[in-house]
């Protein structure tokens, strides 16, 4: 194939060319106004004069014709998947193969689009967009897309040079219901309800008879399921109360109802963090020392807390002639304390407290029994604690996890943390904010106690037991058998993680769960899950991971730091996973239930017709037949009934060029002068 045409090389500026052109025309001009018969020949001269100026040459070209371009997005997404979609979106590839190789000149290119990462859905639009880049403009005849239309990022501006086609899956009689919520605090206070809105919709051609009302099953962290039944089509309203601290999995399932297209979409998940509104804490503070102001400061700094503090200013057995009647405002309320509204109070602390005759023995029972129906406690034992009067020595010593040998050490040392310790959330990992390399401050008095039940975390002189932890029941209790932690508190020696050990053993009382000494726990980042195992045991199995299809996978864990394990997954797809390791479950979800490709799962054309229209394509639904495929011109309607156009680009690219001058320079002269004796020749007769 060659193409010719004419080129100028001009030997003067244009805009000088341009100035004699003018005066040219007006020479003519005023000749022709004069009556000059020979003004048409003076024209031609000037004419002619000018092409020498302009030297035009004849350019040759030699081309070889390329191809056209026609480009198919075939969509392979969640959406497109469902249903008999797959089946169409093949045949249609197969005919659409076939069509296009049987017209001359048009070489297909093929472009697949999966499920986008983070749940972004379906990037149709952005998928074209890249395959573009790659194509030249002037070689695409047309666009086709196989496709549910379904298409989340159908706003992009893309400016397409040739018409863009939808072949559309899907049947017209495709119908869906799905679960949404629409309002889901973040936050919820535990023991409290809180209200989430959820709706079930309905999309598509719904059966007769298939509205009204809908079974919902829901459940708290994989535990018992209960149950609903919520309108369609309306805002529901649902209570919850949440028991555990924490983020909280809520897990929200729809009956299947048949005939929808999917079940995917018939789930929601919640995560929701439990709080504590106000930790309750009554300080019963025995005999003066140095460490009750720190304990009373430490609890008051706490916007958190609300502290009832009991004390004992003057004991019975002390004869300091003070009237009783001048000892206080109000009598202090013991039986309200103690006995009506004990079960209020989050944690109870003695503070170097001994029995005085001013609590009854039934008031010890009732903390006892208090501490067994879920309750915590914490002591903190001084001298007292090793005397007749110790209240363990009381109906509460059946909650105590050690019992004392009524030895008092009063000899400086420093607390360590034991093996068992180093395990425990507790105390694991306290070594590490010693202020010093040889350690925490010294302590100079420790009560001897002899261990029976429960978990010794740090010892003191020669091994012996100084912190202690014990389940008793439903509730737990703490010992500490010394009376020197605020020596801590004061910095003596660089003191030692007072505040922290402290916070830890409030929050282990309180049930809350990174406290825990068996654990099994798991977070999500995107697509990958980082899963926990926290044991006291010496090792822990594999994890065993349910997947949202019900797949299990078993994966190994490594430990990383004493009594915690840990292990990391990219999980195969988005949804609620649940995880087992012994007796333990766990519940964690990645990303919605609901991925974003099942928001809505009724194929339609109406999203992508801001794209479609102005390159004046066309829409077929397959469900109606396949269409044929036609060449058509450029800039008209390339869609039709039955059929769908593309438009011959007649691309090319030049292998050669030569270039030849129109005539000589010196032949342009001859000829101006030539045309210029005849105009004066033809005058002057």
């Amino acid at each position: 194939m060659s193409g010719t045409e004419i080129t100028f090389a001009p030997l003067l500026p244009w805009p000088f060319l341009g100035a004699v052109a003018g005066v040219a025309v007006l020479m003519v001009a005023l000749a022709l106004w004069r009556g000059l018969r020979g003004w048409w020949l003076r024209g031609l001269s000037a004419l002619a004069l000018l092409a020498a100026l302009a030297n035009p040459a004849l350019q040759t070209e030699l081309r070889d014709t390329l191809s056209d371009i026609a480009l198919v997005v075939v969509d392979q997404t969640a959406s497109n998947r469902l249903s008999d979609r797959i089946a169409q979106t093949e045949t249609a590839r197969t005919h659409l193969e076939q069509e296009l190789a049987a017209l001359p000149g048009v070489e297909t290119r093929f472009v697949t689009v999966k499920d986008a990462a983070r749940d972004q859905g379906s990037l149709l639009a952005g998928a074209l967009a890249e395959a573009l880049a790659e194509i030249p403009r002037d070689r695409l005849a047309g666009t086709f897309l196989l496709s549910d239309g379904l298409a989340h990022d159908a706003d992009m501006a893309l400016d397409l040079p040739s018409p863009l086609h939808l072949l559309q899956t899907g049947q017209s009689e495709d119908w869906d219901r799905r679960l949404v919520v629409t309002n889901a605090p973040a936050f919820a206070i535990l023991g409290e309800p809180v209200t989430l809105t959820l709706r079930v919709e309905d999309q598509g051609a719904v059966p007769s008879g298939a509205g009204g009302m809908a079974p919902l099953f829901y459940s708290i962290d994989g535990g018992p399921r209960q149950s609903a039944m919520v309108p369609i089509g309306q805002d529901m309203e649902i209570d919850v109360t949440l028991d555990r601290g924490g983020m909280n999995v809520l897990q929200f399932e729809l009956e299947d109802a048949p005939g929808e297209l999917t079940d995917r979409n018939n789930g929601a998940i919640v995560q929701m963090n439990g709080v504590r509104d106000r930790l309750r804490v009554l300080l019963v503070s025995g005999e003066p020392n140095a460490g009750q102001r720190t304990w009373r400061n430490l609890l008051k700094s706490d916007p958190a807390v609300d502290l009832v503090h009991f004390t004992i200013l003057r004991p019975p057995d002390r004869h300091d002639g003070v009237p009783v009647n001048e000892l206080s405002l109000i009598a202090f309320p013991t039986r309200e304390l103690f006995i009506e509204k004990i079960d209020e109070f989050d944690l109870i602390i003695f503070d170097r407290y001994k029995r005085r005759g001013i609590l009854p023995s039934a008031y010890f029972a009732n903390i006892a029994r208090y501490v067994q129906d879920g309750g915590a406690l914490l002591v903190v034992g001084g001298p007292e604690l090793a005397g007749a009067e110790s209240i363990w020595r009381s109906p509460l010593g059946a909650v105590f996890p050690a019992s004392p040998t009524a030895r008092v050490l009063d000899q400086g040392f420093r607390p360590e943390v034991t093996d068992l310790g180093q395990r425990h959330p507790v105390t694991a990992g306290l070594e590490a904010l010693a202020p010093a390399a040889e350690g925490w401050g010294r302590w100079f008095r420790q009560i001897e106690v002899v261990a029976e039940d429960g978990q010794v975390l740090m010892d003191g002189i020669d091994g012996r037991p100084l912190l202690m932890l014990n389940r008793v029941e439903q509730g737990r209790m703490a010992l500490i058998a010394s009376d020197q932690t605020w020596l801590w508190d004061r910095g003596f020696e660089g003191g030692g993680p007072q505040l922290e050990l402290l916070r830890r053993l409030a929050h282990w009382m309180m049930g809350e769960p990174e406290l825990q000494e068996e654990t099994l726990t798991a977070t999500a980042e995107g697509q990958r899950l980082s899963i926990t195992r926290r044991s006291l045991g010496d090792g822990v199995g594999d994890i065993i991971v349910t997947a949202p299809d019900g797949t299990e996978t078993a994966l190994a864990v490594t430990e990383e730091a004493p009594g915690e394990y840990r292990t990391e997954w990219d999980v195969p797809e988005i949804g609620l996973y649940r995880l087992r390791e012994g007796d333990l479950t766990s519940v964690v979800a990645v990303g919605p239930q609901a991925p974003r490709e099942y928001e809505s799962t009724i194929a339609t054309g109406a999203r992508l017709g801001g794209l479609i229209e102005p390159t004046r394509g066309g829409v077929v639904e397959m469900s109606e037949g396949l269409p044929e495929l036609r060449q058509i011109r450029e800039g008209r309607a390339a869609a039709g009934r039955g059929w769908l156009g593309v438009t011959p680009r007649n691309a090319y690219v030049t292998t050669d060029l030569t270039t030849a001058a129109l005539l000589p320079g010196w032949a342009w002269l001859i000829l101006a002068a030539g045309l210029a004796l005849g105009a004066w020749l033809r005058e002057g007769r």
